[in-house]
Formats: structure tokens, sequence, C-alpha cells
């Protein structure tokens, strides 16, 4: 049977959810899937809130992702740290930014 989901997960995200060695998932696809419509839909959100506190405070998009990412990582979060990284990355990527650095220690 066909798979009736048309939703095409980036191999970034992938990456998230397979074994060191890359040959295997770790979760469903579906689930997956899931958090990845998640974590875009959540970086699309972010970048009109991301380009205002740049243009409003004259923070570089550095400092800008690096508050939001921190954010993000906060326990309350909807999102595990390795999303909020990708969502990060994701929403430089949407605001033509230069990406952010990898976060030290994770």
């Amino acid at each position: 049977m066909d798979d009736p989901n048309q939703i095409d997960v980036p191999p970034s995200f992938i990456a998230l959810y397979t074994t060191p060695s890359g040959q295997r998932l770790l979760q469903p696809i579906a689930f997956v899937r899931e958090r990845y419509e998640l974590c875009e839909d959540l970086a699309q959100l972010l970048t009109q809130r991301a380009a205002a506190i740049q243009f409003g405070s004259h923070r570089s998009p550095a400092e800008v992702l690096g508050q939001m990412g921190a954010t993000l990582a906060a326990g309350e979060s909807p999102v595990q740290p390795a999303e909020a990284a990708w969502v990060i990355s994701r929403l430089a990527e949407l605001l033509d930014w230069p990406a952010p650095a990898p976060a030290s220690g994770a």
C-alpha cells in the first residue's frame, strides 16, 4: 500500500531520529513526520518575530538566534533540544541569515 502522506521530511531532520550510523530510524516515520511538521511550523511562525526583534533592538542575527534558541531549549518548550537546534537553523535559512554556530557540549 502506498503511503498517503505527501510530506517530504528533509534529511537534516530525519538525522535527528536515526542511529549514529544513520542506517535506522529510532522512531516510526509517522512520529518523525509529526515532529517535523511541528518544527517547520514553528520556524515559519518565528520568522516575523525574529526579524522584528533584530530590527527593533539592533541586535545581530546571531544574538537573536541565540536568544530564541535558548528559549526553545528551555524546559517548557514543545520541542526537544535537538529539534530546537534544527528550528533555529531552519529559521536562519528562512531569514537568509548566517547559519548559527553549533552549540558546544551538545
